[in-house]
């Protein structure tokens, strides 16, 4: 006797339709250095590396309600722990990135324990002077032995392994893409459960988290760490891709820069790190192509335009459009 099977749910179609669209998108991510030069490839990598970024920054302030004016700080740490541990210790370029995230994260649990007295502006004022007084550290003489001074650190393009027939940004791309999937992976299965559902109650309702027993000084200095680990890993992705780790690379200007990202991607939206990745890596490219002499200026109207477009971000227009055309799917009610 056939039992037939119930019809699937919108839900259930929903989530066979977002994981048909994820390996859509990673058929194509593993295409496209194929089919471009190695500078976009190069390119491609760098964004890559700054999705990891704008996600951790999006945990603390998107998720978690906690305003950071200086996570370039933490890609410096990142940067130049992998760079030092390479060039002085003769350390594998693969083994320096898990080193780099757990610097980064005791970096940023220290920082998050005093800064649970500060909230808001008081905390991005905080945040802000990290950032500004970060390239001044890194060219500070008493670590110039290791930081390289204001002359920075070299390093050297790490080769594919023997075997692959891939070209050094096509390898890089691809190790740098497996770091993206394992975090983001990561990353949202923290924030779609019980961890996320707290921070989310710490950023909206403190006072009621706290009365249901939400340890919310723990979770906030936690939340800093774990952002610090995941821009701490961006920052040694990117310097091995760029070769290079210098202290004025890491102004404040790229803490601004990453800040911008996760309100672009959209807040609180774990896809929303790649679009504001996308943003950050590719916009001043194209603002640069239209206008030599101001392309500030056009990345400013760019800007603009997006936030009045998009309040919500690109994360909240897709979200958006997908209700609309889900609503649009279902069958009309008698």
């Amino acid at each position: 006797m056939d039992v037939k099977q119930p019809p699937a749910t919108p839900r259930a179609a929903l989530s066979r339709q977002q994981l048909a669209g994820l390996a859509l998108l990673l058929v194509i991510a593993c295409a496209l250095p194929f089919l471009l030069g190695n500078y976009r490839v190069f390119q491609l990598t760098l964004a890559l590396a700054w999705a990891i970024a704008v996600l951790g920054l999006n945990m603390l302030t998107g998720y978690n309600g906690q305003i950071s004016l200086g996570h370039g700080a933490f890609i410096a740490i990142g940067a130049y722990t992998a760079a030092i541990l390479m060039d002085k210790a003769n350390m594998p370029y693969w083994a320096t990135i898990p080193i780099a995230g757990l610097v980064c994260f005791v970096a940023g649990f220290l920082f998050g324990l005093p800064a649970l007295r500060l909230e808001g502006l008081y905390l991005a004022l905080a945040t802000f002077a990290l950032g500004v007084a970060m390239p001044q550290i890194l060219k500070y003489k008493a670590f110039e032995h290791w930081t390289g001074g204001a002359m920075g650190v070299v390093i050297i393009k790490p080769d594919p392994p023997d075997g692959v027939p891939l070209t050094q940004d096509q390898w890089l791309y691809f190790f740098t893409l497996a770091w993206v999937i394992v975090l983001f992976f990561a990353g949202w299965n923290l924030l779609r459960g019980r961890v996320g559902r707290a921070l989310i109650a710490i950023r909206d309702q403190p006072t009621a988290a706290k009365a249901m027993g939400v340890n919310t000084a723990m979770y906030k200095s936690l939340t800093f760490g774990v952002s610090a680990l995941y821009t701490g890993i961006a920052g040694a992705l990117s310097a091995i891709a760029v070769q290079f780790a210098s202290p004025d690379s890491f102004s404040i200007f790229l803490s601004l820069t990453l800040l911008v990202g996760v309100v672009v991607g959209g807040l609180a939206s774990i896809s929303g790190a790649i679009y504001g990745a996308l943003f950050i890596q590719f916009i001043p490219n194209i603002a640069d192509q239209i206008s030599k002499a101001a392309p500030w200026a056009i990345y400013g109207v760019f800007l603009i335009g997006l936030m009045y477009l998009m309040p919500t971000g690109v994360a909240g227009l897709v979200r958006l459009l997908r209700h609309r055309l889900a609503n649009r799917s279902r069958p009309a009610r008698p």
